[in-house]
């Protein structure tokens, strides 16, 4: 136990670039009987080595409030994510997602969506989305769990260059499967979104994303977290690649 806490701390953040595509389904609190919860974490570090400086900042809220016939789930996700030297950012970032679910059947749930998230370092540097949909279970064991969801969503999107604006009509679709192994409460959640325009397919995000948690004590966990994600935009636009790796702690309540 000492050895994996050390090892916790040493690895707490490894990071390259965070994607505008964000994973909703790895944030979610698989809670059926528990109102509300609450995870976050936080990170500051500086160092300076004869004036040639590297900031480092990095918070994440997730919050989920059910109603009293636990129904109906009113989800927030809130992050921020800085990485500055002297010369140059090399990550500037924020993410806000607020989500209401309201269940229908065991089977169909009814979402709605609103989200804003800002990343300086890729070609669509801000983007705001509103959105739709349903959710439906289609696997439901003790240890194993799949969904599968589909959206519309309007969103206007911002180029970091040219400052020009898109205005967008593009569909959302998702498969994510959960298991969970009992001896050692170890979970893994696997996820991959396909999201295009409705009105030109070539246009399109895709995310694969990889999770892995396993709790240390009742309030703290260890986690890893792997993102891929790659948007075509069209043949005059670059297009955009990001990868990113997290191995952390996470506290929650």
């Amino acid at each position: 136990m000492k050895f994996l806490l050390s090892f916790c701390f040493l690895l707490i953040f490894i990071c390259k670039v965070n994607a505008q595509l964000v994973n909703i389904e790895s944030k979610r609190m698989q809670k059926d009987s528990v109102r509300f919860a609450l995870k976050s974490d936080l990170l500051f570090n500086y160092t300076d080595n004869n004036g040639a400086y590297i900031l480092q900042i990095g918070s994440n809220i997730t919050t989920q409030l059910k109603s009293r016939d636990l129904k109906k789930i009113l989800f927030f996700i809130g992050n921020y994510n800085l990485i500055r030297s002297k010369d140059e950012d090399f990550q500037n970032s924020y993410f806000f997602h607020l989500r209401y679910n309201h269940k229908i059947t065991d089977f169909l749930r009814l979402e709605g969506f609103i989200q804003n998230q800002n990343n300086t370092l890729l070609t669509i540097s801000n983007r705001n989305l509103a959105g739709v949909g349903v959710r439906l279970k289609l696997i439901s064991q003790d240890h194993a769990k799949v969904y599968f969801g589909n959206a519309y969503m309007y969103e206007i999107e911002k180029l970091v260059d040219s400052e020009d604006r898109f205005y967008n009509h593009r569909n959302s679709s998702y498969l994510s499967a959960t298991y969970s192994f009992p001896k050692t409460r170890l979970d893994f959640t696997g996820t991959v979104y396909f999201q295009p325009l409705y009105r030109y397919i070539a246009n399109h995000r895709v995310l694969s994303q990889l999770k892995a948690e396993m709790p240390l004590t009742g309030h703290l966990s260890i986690s890893a977290l792997y993102n891929y994600s790659y948007s075509s935009f069209s043949t005059t636009t670059e297009s955009d690649r990001s990868s990113n790796l997290k191995l952390g702690l996470t506290f929650s309540l």
